[in-house]
């Protein structure tokens, strides 16, 4: 299985680069991880947020294929703790789930086209992250799930 991470607009914070670096170079022990930026729309502000929804939509689907599981990181999606996450993460290594791949909307969510085509939702709390925030909260969210998986000392619970 790999994981396919595809989110809109580049992380621009140079804080948040370094931390998603880090993840990024432990997670490659365990997984491959590809992660896909989009660049954010053009003249965006000058758009409803219904078309900006769906602009961003399509192009989202393009990155999308077949062997991809879509999970939307979305704030009205199931709440997992990290060991919940973690069998979730290997159940779908168990049912041969070739490509779990995870989307982070823009700033208006998404286009019903994309809702249609995800498999479920995750929310990764119940409070309200920026959009660049929560890549790295995932990034180490996905890497704890593996050292769970792995019996490793990291996540201490």
């Amino acid at each position: 299985m790999k994981i396919k991470i595809i989110v809109i607009g580049k992380t621009d914070k140079a804080f948040l680069k370094e931390g998603m670096s880090i993840y990024e170079k432990r997670l490659k022990h365990y997984i491959q991880v590809e992660f896909i930026t989009i660049p954010d729309i053009k003249n965006a502000r000058n758009l409803p947020m219904d078309q900006q929804r769906e602009k961003e939509g399509q192009l989202i689907l393009g990155k999308i294929t077949k062997d991809d599981k879509v999970i939307l990181l979305d704030e009205r999606g199931k709440v997992f703790d990290s060991f919940e996450f973690s069998r979730f993460i290997e159940n779908n290594m168990i049912n041969s789930t070739k490509s779990l791949c995870f989307i982070v909307g823009g700033p208006y969510g998404f286009s019903d086209e994309v809702y249609s085509i995800a498999s479920s939702k995750l929310s990764l709390s119940k409070m309200t992250f920026s959009h660049q925030m929560i890549r790295l909260i995932f990034y180490e969210q996905l890497y704890r799930a593996f050292t769970i998986l792995k019996g490793e000392p990291y996540h201490h619970a």
